[in-house]
């Protein structure tokens, strides 16, 4: 590319930058090609960044409408709009665009229009937006927004499900050897215990005439896992973590999941606890929170306590009754049940959450923190140990 080509390239990017109202001092250049793909690319800018200022590009008003009809243009929707941004863009530009679209300028129709959504790029943020937004979609929409909701949740189970077996069914039982020789399975500690006898001071060499491995423990009691996920608007990205995280579990063979969801109303999804995208899809987000009334729910749930963990994923903002939540978290712990409350459970785990009730709660000896997927398989392996 010649210096004059990349001049007219860094000019007619600066175009696309200041937007149309800029057209009168600033003209795109280069032939009719270029020409074109640069009016478009810059139709497409309008029809998003004009939001900024209140003004719909689709409505036409001001000189950019008088020019775009002027020239002939089709009046942009939604499913063209999508359809010529990843025709025009950069991939990543293009998502780019995608997510202001929907965060920032609530242009929703790219989520209510079944041949737009099936364009979308599936994956964490546009699920999360989904969930938001699921209360505007009807019929095929929902199927649609449905398929992506499980491919999502089995990239995620993918990436979770090994770090959660290793470290369930992984776990070494240091006090029985084991005859199968592997690397995983070396017991240093006890191998260089024996060997102390045949040290050689002269060469200062321990010498290895025995080596020992350690056996895996596979022997688990059964156990009954109640989570109850609050659905409140703040906790998208920890439903959908809760929901992978409920499927992991209800694999096991010696795990019983019952799996609820609550706002200010509680919802048993139980039976779909191995479907994912059935328990997102069925999610509200908003609303009030009543955890108390969930625990209680849960409570009741608790058939034999010592072989019972009840997992709460909230931010702990109770808009119930705060004394009757800190009884029945009591009643669950003394009666030899585990209590744990997620105030997070995603990728950043930056929980805004309510501190002194955690506290409380932590004090009577329930666990309470935020926790990152990669945390996941570590935390499942203590709730089975």
């Amino acid at each position: 590319m010649t210096e004059a080509e990349e001049k007219a390239l860094s000019m007619n990017r600066w175009r696309l930058v200041l937007g149309s109202q800029s057209d009168r001092e600033l003209d795109f250049s280069g032939d009719e090609r270029e020409l074109q793909s640069f009016m478009d690319m810059e139709e497409l800018l309008d029809y998003l960044y004009s939001r900024a200022d209140g003004d719909d590009v689709r409505q036409g008003s001001g000189e950019s409408a008088q020019r775009t009809a002027g020239q002939g243009k089709s009046k942009l929707t939604a499913a063209k709009w999508i359809n010529k941004v990843r025709e025009l863009f950069p991939k990543q530009t293009a998502e780019v665009l995608e997510k202001h679209a929907l965060d920032e300028f609530g242009l929703t129709e790219l989520l209510t229009d079944k041949k737009v959504l099936e364009k979308m790029t599936p994956n964490m943020d546009l699920l999360k937006t989904i969930l938001q937004l699921r209360h505007l979609m009807r019929g095929e929409v929902v199927e649609t927004a449905k398929k992506i909701a499980a491919q999502v949740a089995d990239e995620l189970r993918q990436k979770l499900e090994n770090s959660v077996r290793r470290s369930i069914l992984g776990r070494i039982d240091r006090n029985s050897s084991s005859p199968v020789h592997s690397a995983r399975n070396l017991d240093i500690k006890k191998t260089i215990r024996r060997n102390l006898k045949n040290y050689d001071s002269e060469s200062g060499q321990l010498m290895l005439k025995e080596i020992y491995f350690s056996n895996r423990v596979k022997r688990f009691s059964n156990k009954r896992v109640i989570i109850a996920i609050d659905e409140s608007g703040s906790m998208a990205g920890s439903v959908i973590y809760s929901a992978v995280m409920a499927q992991i579990i209800s694999k096991l063979p010696f795990a019983e999941v019952k799996l609820v969801i609550f706002d200010t109303a509680v919802v048993d999804l139980s039976e779909h606890a191995e479907d994912p995208a059935e328990v997102l899809m069925s999610v509200q987000l908003g609303g009030g929170t009543y955890i108390d009334k969930a625990m209680t729910y849960c409570e009741q749930l608790i058939s034999t306590p010592s072989q019972t963990v009840v997992i709460c994923v909230t931010d702990l903002f109770e808009g119930g009754n705060v004394d009757r939540l800190l009884n029945v978290s009591n009643n669950i712990i003394t009666s030899g049940a585990k209590l744990s409350y997620l105030t997070a459970l995603d990728e950043n785990a930056n929980a805004a959450f309510n501190r002194p009730l955690g506290q409380k709660l932590a004090d009577m000896g329930a666990f309470v923190g935020a926790m990152t997927p990669d945390q996941l398989g570590g935390y499942i392996g203590r709730v089975f140990g």
